[in-house]
Parts: structure tokens; sequence; C-alpha cells
């Protein structure tokens, strides 16, 4: 509770100052609490900085890889856009620092973070391409990729930075169909998947069976006695023990799905069982 309230209200004083400009000491005076306080929370202002990036992209990646693999064919592309602008939208705030500010403030272990989640972005945008268009755009997809990830990009500052009144569901059908169009029609492939690997995130993006249980084992502790947690404490018997049938193991990761704090654990659950 107390790392959720300095996340807070950290977030107020980084919208209104930037992250340089805000120091420790003003954070702990907004929050009411000490700087030891602080310190027992977060070791330094880039790992909250740090938390508050795993709190917003979490909830984006999560909840877009989930679309991608549970949704028919003829609503993924408007499911998926519809998912990333209502993200955005709900978390403006922090959407705008780091558009602004990621530039010339972040450190490099702030950057190689980000370039983890874009790394995770691309990956479920090839997925979904491949479900939607197949073999009709096997040269062009990656190419496609990156028209998606720039209508994101740039859609969103106009309601992020300009405040302009957003018609979500007029933005999607737009962008569905400037996708369904440049599928159809690009012919001229640039991007290729050598050229892409040239940028791919040097860190790890695949985590082992000991770091999920270590990220059960701390969020059982985290939870009161709930479905969920007691979901979390079988998922966890299963990766110690295997017994469980995939039917059920899919069940119970759907049991933590939408709890707030279980989505990343279950996202990287349906990776690890490849659901």
């Amino acid at each position: 509770m107390k790392k959720q309230l300095i996340m807070e209200k950290a977030l107020e004083l980084f919208a209104k100052q930037g992250f340089e400009a805000t120091s420790v000491q003003q954070i702990t005076e907004h929050c009411g609490i000490s700087k030891g306080a602080f310190y027992l929370s977060f070791k330094s202002k880039d790992e909250l900085i740090q938390a508050l990036i795993d709190h917003f992209m979490n909830q984006m990646t999560v909840d877009i890889d989930y679309v991608v693999k549970n949704t028919n064919r003829n609503e993924l592309l408007y499911k998926f856009y519809y998912t990333i602008f209502h993200t955005t939208y709900q978390h403006s705030d922090f959407a705008r620092l780091l558009l602004k500010e990621q530039s010339h403030t972040f450190n490099n272990d702030l950057f190689q973070k980000l370039h983890y989640y874009d790394h995770l972005l691309e990956n479920t945008i090839l997925v979904m391409l491949d479900q939607l268009y197949g073999e009709q755009v096997r040269e062009t997809k990656y190419d496609l990729m990156y028209c998606i990830k720039g209508f994101m990009h740039t859609y969103s500052h106009l309601f992020v930075f300009y405040n302009i009144p957003l018609d979500l569901n007029e933005l999607t059908q737009s962008l569905v169909e400037k996708t369904n169009l440049l599928a159809q029609h690009t012919t001229v492939p640039f991007m290729t998947e050598e050229l892409v690997g040239m940028f791919k995130s040097p860190i790890n993006e695949e985590v082992t069976k000991e770091q999920i249980l270590d990220i059960l084992e701390k969020k059982i502790v985290e939870m009161d006695d709930s479905l969920e947690r007691e979901s979390l404490l079988l998922l966890q018997e299963q990766l110690e023990e295997t017994t469980y049938r995939p039917v059920i193991i899919r069940g119970l990761i759907e049991n933590i799905r939408n709890h707030p704090d279980c989505k990343w654990i279950s996202f990287l659950l349906r990776r690890y069982y490849d659901f």
C-alpha cells in the first residue's frame, strides 16, 4: 500500500514538474512520509520511475496480448487499436511524461526497459498480422508493423498533448480501414527480418520458471485471502510439480487475469505455458 501511495503521489508531481525537476525530498513531503520510508520501498528515484513504467506498460502489454490471443479474426484489429488507445487515455498523465521526457531524462537502464516492452509489442503485432493476413503480407509484414506503431504514436500525441476530443470508436474504425488498405496494397517492402533484428532489445525477453516462481512467491505474500491468492498458490504448486491438466491451468490463470496486481504474472504464465 505504501509503494502504491508513493507511486500515485510521485506521478502527481512528475506530471506538474517533470522527472528531472522532482526530488525525492519533494516526493516524501507530498506523501507525508520520511525519506527512510521512501527508501524502504524504492532504492532511488530511478527505481520509482521504473516501477511506474512497469505499471503502465504491463497494463498495455497484457491487455493487448490477451486481445490478440482471444479475439476472433473479424474483430481483432478493431479491438487491438481500441485497447491501445483506451489504455493510453486512461493513463494519459504518465503517457504524456513518457512521450515528452524519455529522450533527455532517462538513463540507459530505463531506456532498455522501454525497449524491452517495445519488443514485446512488436512481437504481438507480428502475431496479429499473421492471424489477419497470413501469406498476403509475408514480404511486407515488418513494414506494416512499423506503420501500425506509427499510427499508435502519432494519434496518441493528439489526445495526450492537445486534448482533442476523443471519439474512440471513430478513431479505431479509421485506423482499421487504413491498416487494411496498407495490408492489401503495399507491394514494395523495405524492412526485413534481418534489419529488424538489428534493433532487438539486448534484454532477455524469456522469463525462466525460477523467475516466475520468485514473482509468484512475492505476489502471494502481498495478497489478501481471496480466489486470486488461492489460484496463485495452486499455480505455484503446478510450476514446482506438474500435476494439473492444461484446461485447469488455463482456468487458474483466468482467475487472476483481471486482478490489477496479477496482470503481469498472468501474462508471464500464459507465455510460459504457450496459452
